[in-house]
């Protein structure tokens, strides 16, 4: 029997070429793009729920500062984590990570690399974490201040083919680390990510021995990740409390501040506060991938139930030869069944051609591996549900007909004109429209982002990190001035781009008791305001003099959240230095258009300049490194050079906005084109069903412009009843959307008219291709056939 039903199936595939190929490219094309899409998803929601104590691993973060300087660090002091631990018992372990900026340079033997992604970290980060050493003792990963854990890829890469455990790398030519551990390379979708990890005793002794200063006493230096492995169903709240009042205990002048605990598997998709930091474009995407598939869903369900007129009288001789009503739904369930089967061969198959397309427009590595079980999960999920989505109601409907009415051609309005059949297309174009205006509204907010003016100039500039040549930095800005290549040279602590530094160790004249204010400090040399084109709005910049050493420039955020009239002059202290304000900046961005402009101040001490910024005159960027190049080289010998354009940077920080947007843009003009698909078959399906009228119409002198008017206005009305519908709906998602953003395009009504102008315009192309076809054939051929 199951036999004769497939075989019943695959001849009704073949006598209707046509509308086949309609469905099995619109659900190829939906189950292919639906399932890339739930593979982006499940790689977004893995992140760092690969350890084994994934419930009870918990980040640190330190909720501080009044009004705009109010911010989430999502690192603390280096003592909490150990005071943590000692005095509460919800605390079992704890880890804390830091970046190791001692060294850059690291050889072995005759090889010589440039390393930055190497940290300093407690020895429990192989016990709290499942990051197991391959070689090396579990139990005890650094064998002594002087030790080193590398990653599988690090070892190969200075070892080769060489066992790695015990060799000497010496670092800057002043230390050597002994390789104690290697453990595999880090999974893509972990937040914590190293080349080389380094012992935090060893950074403890350093700037204790270096510099008098003793980490494990500093409550003011925020620049430890810290994280906590609790107990079972420890109390956040409590615990939060708990590490306020050790804060407190220690540094008493924090008073308005708040620790929160972020579990690490919400650490890439969510701020400690519960704010979006990446869910909302999860979401988004998830929302995407049913879109596609219910459109996918609709044009079969549409195709099915419009045509099944024309098997009304198939179906009605099957009943009164015998065929029961389980019988002929099943039928029509293998036939949909067969459809999917070779509709999911082909979206593999698409899979497979697409995936390295998809991985490079995603900024993933995503493999699609059909030994993988969770590949499967996906898939099967997938097809099972839009399988059910699609068949039933069809089956149902086809399985339901009464052979009397049927063949004396009584169901014909019935069936012909089913409402439930136009409410799918208008629901289809209300997913389209939404995409449209979605697509609209993303790619002009992007093009806002990359074209507003910043309040800086940073056209032609690339940054280098001078390392040795700092000391040097008169000679080599002499030199590098005489180059005709080369417009001006200024340096700083860090990047304009992206100022993460952040410090609240501050006080000032007229400070309020409990007031904590966060800053973001960057050190400038004299000429930085004139070489970026920043613009003074009260007192002076910078001189050069060895009185700067005091003075501080504040932008006109820190001013306006202290509250404080007439500035220069007054006093102000960051951290240990006591000096005065000397000038106000004008605001400008120095980080990510999601975030308004936060207070910033600005110090000179050129003993700590590391970044040297470089402008080139038009068209000479090439003369301009090569001569930044030999500087470098002069002073750091074997260092590898290496330079960033500020134009690059900033593109960079809106990467992830611009894939997503990319992916956005594709995603939703496949689901349009599915819809145009499910539009093409009505329309020639309708074309197919009034062919004697169209005879009749033309014969009495109907034109052809007439004809496809006839046939493509029901459509239109369908198409702008979807207009109507998506509007509010696409308002409402994209105000959701842009909220996440502080600075922002005004959401104006000229987008939702070109939207509804271009669902118009691609219906219409489409309704056109079969009704033009029906209105141009001859009318006496129609009559005669019917």
């Amino acid at each position: 029997m199951l036999r004769n039903y497939f075989k019943t199936a695959w001849r009704n595939l073949f006598r209707n070429k046509f509308y086949s190929f309609i469905n099995i490219a619109g659900l190829t094309a939906g189950l292919a793009i639906g399932i890339l899409i739930l593979l982006w998803v499940q790689d977004e929601l893995s992140f760092d729920g690969f350890h084994k104590n994934t419930d009870n691993i918990y980040r640190v973060e330190l909720f501080g500062g009044t009004g705009a300087s109010k911010q989430i660090w999502e690192s603390t002091v280096a003592p909490m984590g150990p005071l943590a631990k000692q005095e509460l018992s919800d605390v079992q372990d704890q880890v804390r990570i830091t970046p190791n900026w001692f060294f850059t340079l690291y050889k072995y033997k005759e090889k010589a690399f440039g390393e930055q992604n190497v940290a300093f970290a407690d020895p429990s980060l192989f016990s709290v974490f499942d990051f197991p050493l391959i070689e090396g003792n579990k139990a005890k990963p650094f064998a002594n201040d002087n030790s080193v854990v590398i990653t599988k890829s690090t070892a190969r890469k200075y070892f080769g083919t060489a066992d790695a455990l015990g060799k000497v790398i010496a670092a800057e030519g002043k230390e050597n680390f002994t390789v104690s551990g290697v453990i595999d390379d880090f999974p893509l979708n972990s937040s914590i990510n190293f080349d080389m990890i380094m012992p935090m005793s060893y950074q403890v002794k350093y700037l204790l021995v270096n510099s008098k200063f003793d980490v494990n006493a500093d409550f003011s230096n925020y620049s430890y990740q810290t994280y906590f492995k609790l107990k079972p169903g420890a109390s956040l709240k409590k615990l939060s409390a708990d590490l306020f009042k050790i804060h407190i205990k220690h540094r008493a002048e924090d008073t308005d501040a708040d620790y929160l605990l972020l579990p690490i598997n919400k650490m890439h998709l969510y701020n400690a506060d519960g704010t979006d930091r990446g869910i909302q474009t999860v979401r988004i995407f998830i929302i995407i991938a049913l879109v596609i598939l219910l459109i996918a869903c609709i044009n079969y369900v549409n195709l099915s139930t419009a045509r099944s007129l024309l098997r009304a009288k198939e179906i009605s001789m099957r009943k009164i030869i015998g065929a029961g009503k389980a019988q002929l739904f099943t039928q029509f369930l293998t036939e949909t069944a067969l459809l999917f089967l070779i509709a999911t061969i082909f979206a593999l198959f698409a899979i497979y051609l697409l995936m390295p397309v998809f991985n490079q427009l995603a900024g993933k590595q995503l493999v699609f591996n059909l030994l993988d079980p969770h590949i499967w999960i996906i898939i099967a999920i997938t097809v099972i549900a839009t399988l059910a989505l699609s068949s039933i109601y069809p089956a149902m409907l086809l399985s339901s007909f009464e052979p009397l009415k049927a063949l004396k051609g009584k169901i014909s309005g019935s069936i012909g004109d089913a409402l439930f059949r136009k409410i799918l297309v208008v629901v289809q174009f209300t997913f389209s429209v939404m995409l449209i205006v979605s697509t609209l509204i993303i790619t002009q907010q992007l093009k806002y982002i990359q074209s507003k003016n910043l309040g800086y100039d940073k056209t032609h500039v690339f940054g280098v990190w001078m390392r040795d040549a700092a000391s040097h930095y008169d000679a080599v800005k002499a030199e590098l001035l005489k180059q005709p290549s080369i417009e001006g040279v200024t340096r700083a602590t860090g990047n304009i781009i992206s100022n993460g530094m952040i410090s609240g160790d501050n006080s000032w004249e007229g400070k309020a008791t409990g007031q904590t204010f966060i800053l973001h400090p960057m050190g400038i040399d004299k000429d930085f305001i004139s070489f970026f084109k920043l613009k003074m709005r009260l007192g002076s910049s910078f001189s050069g003099a060895v009185a700067d050493s005091t003075h501080f420039i504040l932008n006109e955020a820190a001013v306006k959240e202290i509250g404080m009239k007439d500035p220069i002059g007054k006093s102000f202290r960051f951290q240990k230095t006591n000096g005065v304000i000397i000038g106000v900046v004008q605001d400008f961005h120095f980080a990510s258009l999601r975030e308004k402009i936060a207070p910033a101040i600005f110090f000179y001490r050129p003993s700590v300049y590391q970044t040297l910024y470089i402008k080139t005159r038009t068209g000479n960027a090439a003369a301009a490194i090569a001569a930044a190049g030999s500087q470098f080289k002069q002073y750091n010998g074997e260092f590898p050079f290496s330079y960033n354009f500020l134009d690059d940077i900033f593109n960079h920080l809106y990467q992830g906005e611009q894939r997503e947007g990319t992916l956005f843009n594709y995603f939703a003009g496949m689901a349009i084109l599915i819809s145009c698909l499910g539009l093409l078959g009505l329309a020639a399906y309708t074309a197919q069903v009034r062919t004697r009228e169209i005879g009749v119409r033309k014969v009495l002198g109907a034109s052809v412009t007439g004809v496809v008017g006839l046939l493509a206005k029901d459509f239109i009305k369908l198409v702008l009843i979807g207009i109507v519908v998506a509007t509010p709906l696409a308002w409402y998602a994209m105000t959701n959307w842009l909220s996440a953003f502080a600075y922002r395009i005004p959401i104006h009504w000229t987008i939702f008219v070109l939207a509804a102008c271009i669902a118009i315009v691609i219906a219409f192309v489409t309704i056109s291709f079969q009704s033009i076809k029906a209105a141009l054939a001859n009318p006496v051929k129609s009559l005669r056939s019917e």
